[in-house]
């Protein structure tokens, strides 16, 4: 058994619908679908998963089925970057995951689990993937989200070195992903989602004008990543049970939000169209211009998947999901 926390929300249900496709193990969804009328249940309809967990039913379950889980993957979080209750991050990001660390401790179950590029904060100490305490303490995140991954991974590695950790462990910092199933994200969707409709219609989209003079309008970098690439990575950790640390999960290359929006005008067979509006003064002194994830390490240790081209990932999510009837994966 894998168990999937978050497991019907945009990376969750991604990992769920390649887990099930695999038939290796009974796929177990921990997570609250809320209203019918969204779209996390039909982000998980179309999966013979084994069961359905509900989230405050969670450690009751794991106890339950202990002798059968083979892994936790922990995607299940607040992922929304403006959310202004500081204390209910860090209880859902941080007490929850060092909870359900602890548990795989315990029990020697492997556990993978969703930190973030916000970790990183505004990028100036670069975004290399060192997992060693003195790198880990030295990154400044801007935002409670970011801070609450940040203190995660500052456990887990803590935890590790001091030999109480489960028997495989890994922490990927999720750069700017982009894919089906992310329709219930509201604001927090992807650009390539957000513009969709206006680009459908043959509207003008909008971007944001840049205010740092080394960067063009609509030129802001940043490393957007396929969802199956990710997906990709925690398939072949559980390949590899030898394996443990914090990693990023990117393309590895940075790419301007212009180009995305011209992508996704070239996917729907349009000619692009793009203004430029004001940033909000209030995430001007906090904006990122520049996110691109280094692979090296990964890849190192033997990682061989390739990353999707900007381009064909977002021709895909266009034409074999944006643009259906049926949108769901």
């Amino acid at each position: 058994m894998i168990v999937v926390t978050g497991g019907a929300g945009f990376i969750g249900s991604n990992i769920v619908a390649r887990l099930c496709e695999a038939g290796a193990w009974d796929v177990v969804v921990c997570d609250r679908l809320e209203t019918a009328d969204l779209a996390k249940w039909k982000n998980i309809a179309k999966h013979p998963i084994a069961d359905l967990w509900a989230p405050e039913e969670l450690f009751e379950q794991l106890e339950r089925h202990a002798d059968r889980i083979e892994a936790v993957i922990h995607m299940g979080a607040i992922s929304s970057t403006t959310e202004p209750d500081a204390d209910l991050i860090l209880h859902t990001n941080f007490s929850l995951s060092r909870d359900i660390w602890d548990w795989c401790a315990v029990r020697n179950v492997r556990m993978i689990y969703a930190s973030s590029a916000a970790t990183y904060g505004d990028g100036e100490a670069g975004f290399e993937d060192r997992d060693d305490p003195e790198n880990l303490n030295a990154l400044r995140p801007l935002n409670a989200y970011g801070f609450s991954k940040y203190l995660f991974d500052q456990y887990a590695v803590r935890q590790a070195d001091r030999g109480e950790a489960p028997r495989q462990w890994a922490g990927l910092k999720f750069f700017n992903v982009y894919g089906p199933n992310e329709g219930h994200k509201g604001g927090m969707k992807s650009v390539v989602a957000q513009i969709w409709p206006k680009v459908q219609a043959g509207e003008t989209v909008s971007l944001f004008r840049s205010h740092n003079p080394n960067y063009p309008d609509g030129g802001q970098l940043r490393d957007f990543v396929f969802v199956d690439d990710v997906v990709g990575i925690i398939l072949w950790l559980l390949e590899r049970e030898d394996i443990s640390g914090v990693f990023n999960a990117g393309s590895g290359q940075a790419r301007s939000f212009a180009d995305l929006a011209r992508a996704t005008f070239a996917a729907a067979g349009k000619e692009p169209s793009i203004a430029y509006v004001d940033m909000p003064e209030a995430i001007r002194d906090r904006y990122q211009y520049f996110t691109e994830a280094s692979m090296d390490r990964i890849r190192a240790l033997g990682y061989g998947g390739q990353s999707t081209p900007l381009e064909e990932g977002v021709r895909r999510y266009v034409q074999d999901f944006l643009a259906q009837p049926d949108s769901y994966r």
